[in-house]
């Protein structure tokens, strides 16, 4: 069986008792920088606002897994109330903040005509499957042995609620199940895999086009229990300073907390210090990117934090708590010559299991070429004909490389990398953190995230901040 996540958005169901319903499943992720609290809620207004008003609704489920997939389940009285509302929905504008985040790359839906009368509301974790049967698979017999799997296992099972079978017009099979809560859909799952009944049910599948989603439904969360991700939390916090809401704040452990901005005392009491001396109206952050390496966090933000500025934040957590901060910030700047901004570009991610393959390019870029100054090899790592620049100075390509570079040896500036301190990456994109010297020779902490293809650099970003000296520090731990 291939486990993918939570399947789809499911919309109708059930007029009458003989009368066929439409289930229309949509699965998806949220963008990058989305709040997942914040989506959450949305989500109920959605349907309290929109879906339940539409004409032919019945009734609407959403779920979140562990991995943050989305499935949103909800039933209609047939299959033209389903399209009609689906489409109002694409062009309604009180769901547009709703809508602007999800990931649209990542929507797959699907709609399903089901002869049962939806009956689990009470339901707190939904199981999804769908899937194709074999070529030559006798239909009436394999619904014989679907309900089968229902009357000799799956209703005898402690915390049941429902079990609703369809087909698409493709022939695409769904089978959703309904549970009082995870516990007792977990514990069931052994024992039905092994059950002979299940083993002939499954036998009659085509197994490389299975989809299995098991989830929790968002209702049942009540906005305390959300399974949320260390980046969902980054996001949070960084999203508090728009909302004011004080539940991110949890995030941050409060007993250890170590802190590398150097303007900014250590603890939860430095953090605290900081908030107090905002200005009027508070602070705002718009997350831009945001990506999670391990126990690592970092996000490329858009901040009004005493005037507009650039910056990158990274993240430690133990334990599901955040322990430690770096960062680094830029007053936002005109766009550079190539009309590109501090900010805009790709954000999607992309080529996980590039991660590791991706970190290297870049720790041997900077050490071969910033470090070891390598020029020759400059190639080897930027792509020669595909290189966007967002530094608020630098054109595009290596010729807009080539042409700073000269800028600043005509003028006796330095842009000079001594120690490369960390990398982190999440798939196509890249973040570096080094030391160096730069301009007239300050000492100075450079940020770098990268955007890769095919295992070279096509993209950059940058923050490029001067270290106090250390009589200035408000904490012992260094800016690295």
């Amino acid at each position: 069986m291939k486990t993918i996540g939570i399947l789809t958005l499911i919309l109708g169901l059930v007029s009458c008792s003989n009368e066929q319903t439409v289930l229309e499943v949509t699965t998806f992720k949220l963008n990058s920088n989305s709040d997942v609290a914040a989506f959450n809620t949305l989500d109920a207004e959605v349907e309290s606002a929109f879906t339940s008003k539409q004409k032919g609704f019945i009734s609407r489920q959403s779920t979140i897994d562990k991995d943050g997939n989305y499935t949103v389940l909800v039933y209609w009285k047939s299959l033209e109330d389903a399209k009609a509302s689906m489409d109002k929905f694409m062009n309604d504008e009180s769901v547009s903040d709703y809508a602007s985040m999800i990931n649209g790359a990542s929507m797959k839906m699907s709609r399903y005509t089901i002869d049962s009368n939806f009956n689990a509301e009470e339901n707190e974790f939904i199981e999804v499957m769908s899937f194709n049967t074999k070529n030559g698979t006798d239909i009436e017999n394999f619904n014989v042995t679907n309900k089968k799997v229902e009357t000799d296992f799956t209703s005898k099972q402690k915390g049941f609620l429902q079990r609703i079978t369809g087909v698409s017009e493709s022939g695409e099979q769904i089978v959703v199940v309904y549970w009082d809560n995870k516990a007792n859909s977990d514990a069931v799952i052994q024992s039905f895999m092994e059950a002979p009944i299940a083993k002939e049910f499954m036998g009659e599948m085509d197994q490389s086009s299975i989809k299995m989603g098991r989830a929790q439904t968002i209702s049942s969360l009540n906005g305390k229990n959300i399974v949320m991700t260390n980046k969902d939390k980054v996001i949070a916090l960084l999203n508090s300073f728009n909302t004011g809401d004080q539940t991110p704040i949890s995030y941050i452990n409060p007993e250890k907390y170590i802190q590398h901005n150097l303007s900014v005392a250590d603890g939860l009491a430095g953090f605290g210090e900081v908030m107090q001396h905002a200005p009027e109206g508070g602070f705002k952050a718009n997350v831009i990117r945001a990506f999670e390496d391990g126990d690592y966090v970092f996000t490329h933000t858009e901040y009004d934090f005493f005037g507009p500025k650039a910056g990158f934040d990274v993240f430690r957590f133990e334990n599901g708590l955040i322990v430690e901060h770096w960062d680094n910030l830029l007053e936002v700047q005109k766009p550079n010559p190539s009309g590109r901004t501090q900010f805009d570009g790709p954000t999607k991610i992309a080529d996980l299991e590039k991660t590791e393959a991706n970190k290297k390019v870049v720790t041997d870029f900077i050490t071969n070429v910033l470090l070891n100054h390598e020029m020759d090899k400059l190639t080897t790592y930027i792509n020669p004909t595909n290189y966007s620049q967002h530094n608020p100075a630098v054109a595009d390509g290596l010729d807009g490389f080539g042409a700073a570079m000269k800028y600043f040896a005509d003028n006796g500036l330095v842009m000079e990398y001594t120690k490369l301190h960390k990398v982190l990456g999440e798939g196509n994109f890249v973040l570096s953190m080094s030391e160096g010297n730069f301009g007239k020779g300050e000492h100075t902490a450079f940020y770098d995230l990268f955007r890769l293809e095919e295992g070279q650099i096509v993209e950059h970003w940058d923050v490029i901040s001067s270290i106090p000296d250390k009589e200035e520090w408000k904490n012992t731990n260094g800016k690295f």
